[in-house]
């Protein structure tokens, strides 16, 4: 049955990318996926004939590979179910194994089967890492270290490449796949996959010790705010005041490290926007998954090889303002769309929210400052605190703690601006106060006593919140 996809053997004029000399035993990269998606765990020591066996098994799983490129047409795969593809494998295993030094267990010779078929029909090693849904973050530091963050945790897989060919190999697969490329004359791409994860990777000469690679991964289910709630994430009470604040228009900035959880928190805030409301997103990689219906989509686009069609998220905000929106969404600001994003804050887009990278609240405000700068906008300092202060009413920071887990820190209105400072005010904030033996993080949400400055807006928007939400926790 699988007759149709052969083709007649290729004569041995070279080798391929994944080919391994028979002379010289290969990196131990065979039993990449020891466990299950969910157990991929840090790699253990391992005895000096559990190592020669893993050798023998990466010299199997290269044979196999071989001549599954020799002797069949690859281009005809498409048509080709998976179960046929799998037998065909499996045939192929069952021929060599029997002239190699080990026998096989059915288990070896089943993880070597999904293997290779990773490696025809899939991304090879990362495969099972991009399938488990409790992986966050993929980290590739050169073909032989492999980091992922799961449940909050970073940690060392088992996972391996056979050598940098073979980790170039399957980065232009992914790469490729998506319309991007990745050269020794663009030794770095940032690009969306399929399933909405985030890459960036970069190659020689800029990354010194072998291809690096970054995949940050995304829940296929939004977490809502009370699920966040439960996890920890935030209080009832900050919950209660921040769907308060969705709804009655007020211009958010969530701000945060790297992996922080803003995104999350972004679309969570947004099942509080109105049906009715027209949202308009603007990102330079797609994340955002909104949970409304009426939302336009924008997505900046890199220039291609000549150096001709870069659209910026300047220049997708600015049409946006032209497309009658409510509300305008930008993913981050990093440059120098950060001044129409404060125009259209100040414009009636009010509602509006974006992300930003700082440690606190004051450190965001001085971001925007900063970002405007460096976009060459000559304004004068007083004017541009004043144009914030105007355009921005919360400033939400949220922390990705030691132990891993999310928080909320601090929400904090801007009241105004006097003398060219601005005026600010913290309504709650998270209390760290030490690390557990078991090394998680202490700690407690706490309402600072102080009252909103919005509250009359609040009323009049239907949203008054009860005065106890303010009371004080601070001794």
């Amino acid at each position: 049955m699988f007759d149709k996809y052969r083709r007649n053997r290729l004569a041995a004029t070279g080798h391929d990318a994944f080919d391994v000399d028979h002379e010289e035993a290969p990196t131990p990269a065979a039993e990449q996926f020891n466990e299950a998606p969910a157990d991929v765990d840090i790699a253990p020591p391992e005895a000096e004939g559990s190592q020669s066996r893993r050798l023998v098994l990466a010299k199997i799983r290269s044979l196999v590979h071989r001549q599954l490129l020799e002797t069949l047409d690859l281009s005809a795969l498409d048509h080709a179910s998976e179960d046929d593809i799998r037998k065909e494998i499996s045939d192929m295993v069952k021929e060599i194994a029997p002239n190699q030094p080990i026998a096989l267990s059915r288990t070896e010779r089943d993880r070597i089967i999904d293997q290779i078929y990773y490696e025809v029909t899939g991304y090879g090693p990362l495969e099972v890492l991009i399938k488990d849904d409790r992986i966050s973050d993929i980290l590739i530091n050169g073909p032989e270290k492999v980091y992922i963050e799961k449940d909050g945790i970073m940690q060392k897989t088992d996972v391996q490449f056979s050598d940098e060919m073979h980790l170039r190999r399957i980065l232009q697969k992914i790469v490729s796949a998506v319309g991007r490329r990745i050269d020794e004359m663009n030794p770095y791409v940032d690009a969306r996959l399929p399933d909405g994860s985030r890459l960036n990777a970069m190659i020689s000469p800029i990354s010194v010790d072998g291809t690096m690679v970054s995949i940050r991964k995304f829940r296929k289910d939004s977490l809502n705010m009370d699920q966040l709630v439960v996890y920890g994430a935030l209080s009832p009470n900050m919950a209660e005041y921040l769907k308060a604040a969705v709804r009655c228009r007020l211009n958010i900035v969530i701000s945060g490290g790297t992996g922080a959880g803003k995104t999350t928190l972004l679309n969570a805030l947004s099942s509080y926007i109105g049906s009715r409301e027209r949202v308009i997103t603007v990102e330079d990689t797609a994340e955002l998954n909104l949970q409304q219906d009426h939302v336009g989509r924008m997505e900046s686009r890199p220039p291609n090889i000549d150096g001709r069609g870069e659209v910026t998220q300047r220049d997708c905000l600015r049409n946006a303002l032209r497309m009658r929106p409510d509300r305008i969404i930008v993913g981050e600001t990093r440059g120098n769309e950060v001044i129409d994003m404060l125009q259209a804050m100040n414009t009636g887009h009010d509602g509006s929210m974006t992300t930003i990278h700082a440690n606190s609240a004051r450190d965001a405000t001085s971001r925007l400052e900063n970002m405007v700068a460096l976009a060459g906008i000559e304004i004068p300092l007083t004017a541009l605190r004043r144009q914030i202060a105007s355009a921005v009413n919360l400033v939400i920071q949220i922390s990705r703690m030691q132990d891993g887990t999310r928080r909320v820190t601090s929400i904090t209105e801007i009241t105004g601006c006097e003398n060219d400072v601005l005026s600010m005010q913290e309504i709650f904030a998270f209390e760290h106060t030490g690390i557990s033996p078991d090394e998680r993080v202490e700690g407690h949400f706490v309402n600072t006593g102080v009252r909103s400055h919005f509250t009359d807006r609040f009323k009049r928007w239907g949203q008054e919140l009860p005065a106890n939400i303010y009371q004080s926790d601070l001794s």
